[in-house]
């Protein structure tokens, strides 16, 4: 700072930041955001997508009144959803003004499925949004939590239930646990060795019954 200089006053913009009159959220039921300035910017944003031309002040009021509801009804929580809501309102009513003009009979063919083509990109964009502000809410998922799970050698786990209609997934798993059972009960011991390898009779000329026969036939050695 050159010498003799004096330091500049606090720009504007920080004054408003933390000026205190503006941080009462008054309004945060619009915007989502204790402050009050920011509420108003976006009520503004919001309200700069309605279609005003030609109405008369009952109806401009009206719809100034519906657009209020329309975004104190989605309930932002702060200020990203607050902007949200914001977009929400002006996709809507940007999509209703083309699906409008589409349906005017004056127009050609070309101008008709230009704004249903728009109409069509709007509502996806709505859509789009309404996607993005559930998921920021934790809305549309679920949650499982796993206590004490105890997977021995060679078993599966699977978290959750998966059965399709029928009851087929639950016999299978039934028939999975009874074979899991089986197969770690206790087995019986196994034959030893026969360490000494005793000799085996084996018999000579003793009779053999014939398969089928009512006599036996005994056998005498040749000569």
């Amino acid at each position: 700072m050159a010498k003799g200089k004096q330091p500049k006053d606090k720009s504007p913009m920080t004054e408003v930041a933390n000026d205190p009159d503006c941080m009462e959220g008054r309004s945060k039921a619009i915007g989502g955001s204790q402050s009050d300035r920011w509420n108003e910017a976006l009520l503004d944003q919001a309200g700069g997508t309605l279609w005003l031309k030609y109405l008369d002040s009952a109806t401009v009021d009206r719809r100034v009144d519906a657009l209020i509801q329309g975004m104190i009804g989605i309930g932002p929580q702060d200020e990203l959803e607050g902007m949200m809501a914001a977009q929400l309102i002006g996709a809507h009513n940007a999509a209703m003004e083309c699906f409008r003009r589409a349906m005017l009979s004056e127009q050609s063919f070309d101008s008709r499925r230009e704004n249903l083509n728009q109409a069509n990109k709007l509502s996806r964009t709505f859509a789009t949004l309404v996607e993005a502000l559930n998921r920021h809410r934790g809305k549309g998922h679920q949650k499982v939590t796993v206590e004490h799970v105890h997977v021995h050698s060679g078993g599966q786990a699977i978290v959750g239930v998966v059965e399709p209609p029928g009851g087929g997934a639950r016999q299978k798993s039934e028939e999975q646990a009874h074979a899991k059972s089986i197969g770690h009960a206790t087995e019986s011991p196994l034959w030893g060795t026969n360490a000494s390898r005793d000799a085996v009779p084996i018999p000579g000329d003793a009779e053999r019954p014939v398969p089928n026969a009512r006599r036996k036939i005994s056998r005498r050695p040749a000569g």
